[in-house]
This record gives C-alpha cells, structure tokens and sequence, in this order.
C-alpha cells in the first residue's frame, strides 16, 4: 500500500510538473507568434534564460537531479530553477521594498538585507515559488508590493539572509550566490 501510495505521488508530481513546463512553452510560444519581431526586452529575457540554463551550478544541479530517484526505484525530474532578473535595465529599475520598521525580529532582518542590496536580490531566485503563484520575478519581488508576501514566508526570509551574509562576509558576487543558491536548493529537493 505505501509503495502504491508512493508511485501516486511520484506520478502525480510529475504530472504537475509536466503540466506547468507545458504551459510556460505554451505562453512563450504564443508570445513568440504575436512578435515576429522580438523586442529587446523580449531578447534580454530570453538571453537572460538561456544564461540560467547555462550556468554550471544549475546545469550540474540539473544533472544529479536527473540521475538521482527517489529511493524507490522511480527517477526525479531535474529541479526547475524559479525566475530571477539579469538584466541591467530590470536592475535599475527595481520597485521599493518594504520598510524594515514594519516587522521585527528574522523578517525585519531580510528587509533590511534586501534594502541594502536590492541589485543582489533581485539576481537570485526564490525557492517558495513564488514565480509559479504570484508571477514574481525574483527574490527581490517578494519583498516588494504590499501584499507582504516575504513577511509570511520562511523561505524568502531565510533565502535573503544567506545572500546578504555571503555578499557581505564571503564577497561573493550576485552569480556566486545564484549559483551556491541553486545548488543548496535542488539538493533539498526544491
């Protein structure tokens, strides 16, 4: 019965997975049909998606994922790496997060973080998935917007902390810590 109960949700997940990959395609296919002429944000994104395929840390993170199962004979699907911003104008132009002085404790901690270094932030992805649900484009969107999404979620709390800590102590750069990022959360199974 578990293992029944296993596969169900093995199959279920993939299904899930396969449902929201396809329907991305199908958004970006329809996109591509209305411009026959890409813009050039259309351009930057696409580049900016190639750029996240390409990377070593996703690439190697999407790897293991693919040759790992599930301890049940069943293989994983490679984890999907959330939406983040590379581009130099969507970096400049970064909404307002909110104050700090709303909050206490951890979650004033990150939006002071996410303050400070909002270009940072903006370069990672969030782990909740907030890009699938909310249509967020970064870490950064979480912290932005007065629907407080960050102040709820453990995740981006945690996930803003971590990048601000190896910003400030490690000197790592936006793409260092993507890259640390993504691998910390594909090995959880994120």
């Amino acid at each position: 019965m578990r293992r029944e109960l296993l596969s169900f949700a093995t199959t279920l997940a993939l299904a899930l997975t396969a449902a929201g990959c396809a329907a991305s395609d199908s958004k970006r296919e329809t996109a591509a049909r209305k411009n026959s002429t890409p813009a050039p944000a259309a351009e930057q994104s696409r580049a900016a998606e190639q750029s996240r395929a390409s990377s070593p840390a996703v690439k190697s993170a999407h790897e293991n994922a693919a040759r790992q199962d599930d301890g049940h004979g069943h293989a994983r699907l490679p984890a999907r790496v959330p939406a983040f911003e590379v581009s130099p104008a969507a970096l400049k132009n970064l909404p307002p997060t909110l104050s700090p002085d709303l909050f206490t404790g951890k979650t004033r901690a990150a939006y002071q973080a996410v303050k400070e270094i909002p270009e940072t932030i903006a370069q990672l992805p969030c782990y909740c998935h907030c890009d699938q649900g909310f249509g967020h484009k970064s870490l950064h969107s979480c912290f932005s917007g007065e629907d407080r999404h960050a102040s709820q979620c453990a995740v981006c709390v945690d996930e803003a902390l971590e990048a601000y800590r190896m910003q400030k102590e490690e000197k790592l750069t936006p793409a260092q810590i993507r890259e640390r990022i993504v691998a910390h959360y594909t090995s959880q199974g994120f």
